[in-house]
């Protein structure tokens, strides 16, 4: 493109000892030259080396957590029984699960399904087959040092530690034509601690034209909390297809969770992915968007849940390169306790990619004294024709919404329940899968130590806007689109110092 891309300096690292080590652990594992993805992935990874809080984008993440981490993958043997039982209740027909990165047998229960093949490369060097026929144990995402170079590897710098190290992934092809509301569920589940080994979830989604399908995708922790899980999951839309993509975050209370998802839509494509941040001490998702095809639609839509001393750090990066492109960012996070919610949504807007239209609306609630919310829109625009805005609220419960469901008969926690619940149902509600939207509800009411969400949600009162559940906060509003180079980096202030 005639127009770069302003991106924020790296803080690399070549010869730090964190990126040492990690050569000398991947060394230790018994990767040679004869798997030269891999080496790749370490050479690029070893030149910028692993984030840092210097680096822009990555300020709210606890990083200090990696100098304790075993980041070579756990062997069998060290795992713990795993029933079926302990897993989430499965929604759909197809499943998938995953035990500290790679693929488990006698814990899924795959099922053929027309026009849809799923591979995974089964640990003995097989392949686990639904619906056609697989590839034997290949890495189940294309190579990120190859894909990714440049300025992108700056956010994308833990898919590189994934590609390096991962052992198995589920590859899932779907063929041109394919309806499926819910094709694919995967269950990656982590159970060694930080200090023991690491979990690498993979995932390779490839959809071809004219399809429509959905893929849920979940991660928990079993036996230890206190994990190192990190994902990188691979998506493209191909012309005409449609993809709904639900993610739900629920490791453990000690865990860390890294996240990379990139996406490639093509012409007409449709994308709308529903993240879902509950578990994990900490937490951080970056998810790379390109819209490559005229009229090519994505929807990004994340609610989180933070307590107690939980950091959940999102970054949303959408780019525009063709024309007539739509976007739809929407967020909602409440933090409590000491918490720390960040959503950092960027949209670029590429010369040449008139007629986009793009929309961000990210919000942020206070439910504790010392917790912090950080919410920031960011639009740069280099061309004209374009319709562009962005809105991002911080702050408390509306002390006067509250007064008038006190003043309704309502005892104050079930008050405060309906008001957290309609703010976050707000993203919650699209998800178009029922089981699973369910299911998500109650976690999240027990996330807010609310039980009694579900059934006070049914209220009518609880149908009062979610606009009118926030009190006074910063609120920025931006639209450009003028044919010269914009940048919009406008952020909404904490709101750490309002007292009820």
């Amino acid at each position: 493109m005639s127009a770069p891309q302003a991106t924020p300096k790296l803080a690399t690292a070549p010869a730090s000892p964190l990126t040492a080590r990690i050569a000398a652990e991947f060394a230790g594992a018994g990767h040679g030259p004869d798997e030269p993805q891999r080496q790749r992935a370490l050479a690029a990874l070893t030149e910028v080396g692993l984030p840092t809080s210097r680096d822009e984008n990555w300020k709210y993440v606890n990083l200090r957590p990696l100098d304790k981490v075993h980041f070579v993958p756990p062997s069998a043997e060290v795992r713990p029984v795993i029933k079926p039982a302990d897993l989430p209740t499965a929604v759909g027909k197809s499943r998938y699960v995953f035990v500290d990165g790679v693929f488990d047998a006698a814990l899924s229960s795959p099922s053929a399904q027309g026009g849809v093949t799923v591979t995974t490369g089964a640990a003995d060097g097989g392949a686990v087959v639904a619906g056609g026929a697989g590839n034997g144990g290949a890495p189940a995402v294309g190579g990120v040092a190859a894909a990714h170079k440049g300025a992108l590897a700056g956010d994308l710098r833990f898919a590189l530690l994934n590609e390096a190290f991962a052992t198995d992934g589920a590859q899932i092809h779907v063929a041109r034509g394919t309806e499926c509301k819910i094709c694919v569920e995967l269950v990656f589940v982590a159970t060694t601690e930080a200090k023991a080994g690491a979990s690498y979830p993979r995932v390779s989604f490839k959809v071809d034209a004219n399809a429509r399908v959905g893929l849920i995708e979940r991660h928990v922790s079993i036996g230890s909390d206190a994990n190192f899980i990190n994902c990188a999951v691979d998506v493209e839309v191909a012309r005409d297809a449609s993809v709904q993509h639900y993610r739900v975050q629920q490791t453990g209370a000690r865990a860390m969770w890294f996240d990379t998802l990139t996406a490639k839509l093509a012409e007409n494509a449709k994308y709308q992915v529903h993240m879902v941040n509950l578990g994990a001490l900490s937490a951080r998702s970056t998810v790379n968007v390109q819209l490559l095809g005229e009229r090519s639609e994505v929807g990004v839509f994340g609610a989180s849940v933070g307590g107690k001393n939980q950091v959940h750090d999102t970054f949303a990066l959408v780019d525009h390169i063709a024309p007539n492109a739509r976007t739809d960012q929407s967020f909602r996070g409440i933090a409590g306790g000491r918490a720390r919610v960040a959503f950092n949504g960027k949209v670029v807007v590429r010369k040449g990619a008139h007629g986009t239209d793009s929309s961000q609306s990210l919000r942020g609630l206070l439910a504790g004294t010392d917790a912090e919310i950080d919410v920031r829109p960011q639009l740069e625009i280099y061309t004209d024709d374009v319709k562009c805005n962005h809105g991002a609220t911080a702050g408390k419960l509306d002390d006067n919404m509250l007064f008038y469901l006190l003043s309704r008969g309502l005892d104050r926690e079930t008050a405060l329940r309906l008001l957290k619940w309609a703010f976050l149902e707000d993203v919650v509600s699209k998800i178009e899968v029922p089981e699973l939207r369910r299911q998500i509800e109650e976690s999240l009411a027990g996330q807010l130590n609310e039980s009694a969400a579900l059934a006070a949600s049914q209220d009518p009162l609880a149908a009062a806007p979610v606009g009118a559940t926030m009190g006074a906060s910063h609120t920025t509003h931006g639209q450009a689109g003028n044919g010269s180079p914009r940048i919009d980096d406008e952020q909404a202030t904490p709101a750490q110092t309002e007292k009820r």
